[in-house]
């Protein structure tokens, strides 16, 4: 963004899917070269792009049919924690520890927090506030820090966004949420497989980002904030082999075989097979028009559950008489009714 900032039109999107790498002794989950799906919006402050990233989650994770829970904090909510604590200048001491909670508990994170001298009467304030979830109470809490208060109504904007709009996964404010990276300055994001739906499941988060105001300056380019996310693709595929998530043969197998009797209704079948397609419907036309009995043969040994007969009246009505292989069911159609029958 940086290198092409002069002809690039702001706000910016953008995506990319690549490998990364990282420093970690590898362990289930966790691995030193992975491939990371990046989605960001650079050049606006608008709240209304962390909406659109928790849709686009929302609408992914849908269509790899994980259930998954998708959590939302702010850094700025983190800051005035740290402020009503009396420590506003340890803030960063203080996130590192909380981004362990789920791994060590209030125990270990209190620990952590003795260790990197924060005073016993702050860690109690912070542990008092880290048990609200509830943005009503936590308001009431952050009552004398301003921009512990603005984070909360950040969060407040995000989830008006959201409103009227039905999403498949859970949305949770996680008051708790830390993310260890010290560049988000604003909402910060992460999202587990829900573990209600896989009660088995030993996984980190499949998701993360959030809200970075000044990382561009870091390359000379300064006033430019930003905001995205990313998928572990290794994770969710762990996810999804684990939980048995992939679609079965059945799924993924051929819908509809269209079959034609000579050369002029297997061009016109060819024409008739990228709609089928481009509604989603798995289909294939077989490659010549030999003898029905082959080709009926092919269906059977492939356990197609539809074919497509079209011949010279099929092409004189423009319709396709779609059959039923199971139960011997068949009826002529025209393209749009069997687009609807089988979609």
């Amino acid at each position: 963004v940086v290198m092409h900032q002069n002809e690039l039109s702001f706000p910016f999107k953008r995506y990319a899917i690549q490998p990364v790498w990282r420093a970690d002794r590898p362990q289930k989950g966790r691995y030193q070269e992975f491939y990371q799906c990046d989605v960001d919006v650079v050049g606006s402050d608008s709240l209304s792009y962390e909406a659109e990233l928790i849709q686009i989650y929302d609408e992914v994770f849908a269509a790899l049919h994980i259930q998954t829970v998708i959590r939302i904090n702010n850094r700025k909510v983190l800051a005035g924690i740290a402020e009503v604590a009396g420590i506003p200048d340890q803030l960063i001491d203080m996130t590192v520890a909380i981004d362990k909670l789920d791994k060590i508990g209030f125990g270990g994170v209190r620990k952590e927090l003795h260790e990197r001298a924060i005073s016993e009467a702050a860690i109690a304030t912070i542990e008092r506030i880290l048990q609200l979830q509830d943005r009503a109470a936590l308001r009431e809490a952050l009552a004398t820090s301003a921009v512990g208060r603005e984070g909360l109504a950040e969060i407040d904007t995000v989830f008006a966004y959201l409103e009227g709009y039905e999403l498949k996964n859970k949305l949770q404010f996680d008051i708790t949420l830390a993310r260890g990276l010290s560049y988000y300055t604003g909402c910060i994001f992460e999202v587990n497989a829900d573990t209600n739906a896989y009660p088995d499941l030993r996984m980190g988060s499949i998701g993360g980002g959030g809200r970075y105001a000044d990382l561009t300056s870091m390359f000379g380019l300064k006033n430019m904030s930003g905001v995205g996310v990313s998928f572990g693709a290794e994770r969710i595929y762990d996810v999804m082999a684990e939980c048995g998530l992939f679609p079965t043969e059945d799924e993924a197998a051929l819908k509809v075989l269209l079959i034609a009797f000579d050369e002029a209704s297997h061009r016109y079948a060819f024409r008739c097979l990228h709609p089928l397609r481009q509604a989603g419907i798995n289909a294939d036309l077989y490659p010549e028009p030999t003898k029905l009995k082959k080709q009926m043969k092919y269906a059977n040994d492939r356990s197609v559950p539809y074919v497509l007969l079209i011949g010279d009246k099929e092409m004189e009505r423009g319709e396709l008489t779609l059959k039923n292989m199971r139960t011997g069911e068949q009826g002529a159609y025209p393209l749009n009714q069997v687009l609807s029958r089988l979609g």
